[in-house]
This record gives C-alpha cells, structure tokens and sequence, in this order.
C-alpha cells in the first residue's frame, strides 16, 4: 500500500508540473517581448525590427521592445538571444547574413541553424548598386565596360568581410567577368560618406537605405538586384534583365528564437507575425521601404536559410573569403 501510494503521489506531482507547464504556455504572452537586433540603430534590420515591434504589439497585448545588441558583425546579438530562455520573450530578428554566419566564423559560440527556433518570414528587399557622381558611368553596362577598361582601378565598398555588400560585389565580379576592387569598412556611416564624397566609387546596399540619397541626386544608381524591377525606382533594370542571370540577389529578415521554443508558442507567434504583414498599412509601409511583405510558415525560414547557406557558401568558398 506504501507504494502505492508513493506512485500516486508522483503521478499527482508529474501531473501537476506538466498542467503548470501546459497553462505557462496557454498563458503566452503574459509580459513584454524582447525582439534583439544583432547591429546598430539606424539601419535597414533596425528599421524593419521596429516596424515590426509596433504592429505586433497591438496584435499580442504585450508591449514588444526592440533592443540593439550590435558587435562583431551580429555575432554578440544572435549569441546572447541562442543562449536566451526559449520561452518567447526573447527573440532574433535576423537578416539574410545570418544565413553565412557559419560559413565566415567556423568557430561560432553557437550554431546559426540548430542553435534557433524557425518562427516567421517578415519581408525581403533588393539592393540597389550605385556609385559615386563622379563616375563616368551612366549605366551598369558603362561600368562594366569601365571595370573591362581599368581592371583593378574601379572600387566597390562594403561594411565589412563576408558581409551582404561584399557577396553582392563578389558575386558582381564572377558573372560579369570583371576585375573590380573591394575596400571593407568597419560601418556604415564611414562608406556612405565616402561614396557620397566620392572617395570610394560604387556599393551595393538596401534599397530603403540608399534610396534617399538617389532621390537627392547624391549618388546614382545604375541596377537593382531583385528578381523584378523596383516600383520605386521603376526605369532601374535588374541585373537580370542586363545579361547577368546567377547575379539575382535579394536581403530578407526573420523572426527566430532560441532553439527547443514551444510549438504552441511558435505557432501564435507565427499566427500575430502574419497578422501584422496582412495588413494593407503594413504592405504600404514596407513598400515605402522597397521591401515586400512575406507571409509564411517557420518552414519558409528553414528554406531561405538554407538556400542562401548554399548559395553564398559556395561563393564564399570560391573565392577564399575570411571574416574579419
């Protein structure tokens, strides 16, 4: 009878921690929600966080707060979210860099892909390319021939070692057959005001980022990179469209949180996510930005991940790219 009771006893305590367990869940979300953003205030994943963070807000009944965790070109953000309680209050908003981490840093602190839980697509953005006013380049096909010309004496600038700026050129100098020089920086304050002094002569970069500029006629943009024409700058050919077809390149963010989250509480945040993109303000909003909504399951980041860890590793390993 002892152990019987003894049994009973611990299937009434198992019962009871996994009804607690199963209530925290049903009870998700019952404060505020972090959202880190793993670079500096400003920009384009900034941006796109805190649209995000405001909208959801309303949708979930919590306040969503966005913090900017910046350091080693996102590393010290998405490390303190892989290593975050997977409850769903701390999550990463990510760019499409996040795809190549590993590819750059073997050595990470933690696994940019098993190290996450998958929660939402948000929206994806070209780029545009555009050089200095001082360039003899009117079109993309000038500068191509310009590079063809003067190889090596034509040069392209980027925040940083292995970052979306760097690939972008990369990618540039392989399907166009050009010798084009690239000069990394350490932020993107330091490149922008070189371009637009005319010190470094063309980058590739975020559409909502560099559109103010080409709209002030402070640099001129020659090509965007997306899979179709910009509504916002409509008269820019893709890079498709010249001749270079392997050169279609597109910046996407994400929602992720630390690995082992919830299902329950994945799908709710899913479920607020798409809420928020279905809505017509929100579509205007992004599009103001040269960014599309994406509405999607966690599946649709799992393979965006994936297809750009194949598509920029293989670039990154051609070309022997280090991080810095």
């Amino acid at each position: 009878m002892r152990r019987i009771g003894r049994v009973l006893l611990l299937v009434m305590a198992l019962a009871a921690i996994t009804g607690q367990a199963s209530a925290q869940t049903a009870a998700w979300p019952t404060q505020p929600v972090r959202i880190v953003v793993a670079f500096p205030p400003g920009g384009a994943t900034d941006v796109m966080a805190r649209l995000l963070a405001q909208r959801l807000t309303a949708e979930i009944g919590q306040n969503v707060i966005v913090e900017n965790r910046a350091g080693a070109s996102g590393i010290v953000g998405s490390e303190a979210v892989a290593k975050a309680a997977p409850d769903g209050y701390t999550l990463l908003f990510a760019p499409s860099s996040h795809a190549t981490l590993g590819e750059l840093y073997p050595s990470l602190p933690f696994d940019p892909v098993r190290g996450f839980t998958p929660v939402a697509t948000f929206a994806r953005t070209p780029y545009l390319f555009v050089v200095s006013p001082g360039v003899p380049a009117q079109s993309m096909k000038d500068l191509i021939e310009l590079a063809r010309r003067h190889p090596g004496e034509v040069a392209y600038a980027s925040t940083g070692m292995g970052t979306a700026q760097h690939l972008a050129g990369e990618m540039l100098r392989r399907v166009a057959s050009i010798d084009i020089l690239h000069v990394p920086y350490k932020g993107s304050g330091a490149v922008r005001a070189d371009l637009l002094a005319g010190r470094i002569q063309s980058m590739f970069d975020n559409v909502a980022v560099m559109l103010p500029y080409v709209r002030r006629g402070e640099v001129r943009a020659l090509a965007v990179t997306g899979s179709k024409r910009s509504p916002l700058v409509p008269n820019l050919p893709t890079l498709r469209e010249l001749g270079l077809q392997e050169a279609e390149i597109e910046g996407w963010f994400v929602l992720l949180g630390p690995a082992s989250m919830p299902d329950d509480t994945v799908r709710r945040l899913n479920a607020a996510v798409n809420a928020v993109l279905s809505a017509p303000s929100i579509v205007e909003q992004l599009a103001e930005l040269g960014a599309e909504a994406l509405v999607g399951k966690p599946g649709d980041v799992t393979a965006l991940i994936a297809g750009d860890r194949e598509t920029w590793g293989r670039v990154i390993r051609e070309a022997n790219i280090r991080a810095e």
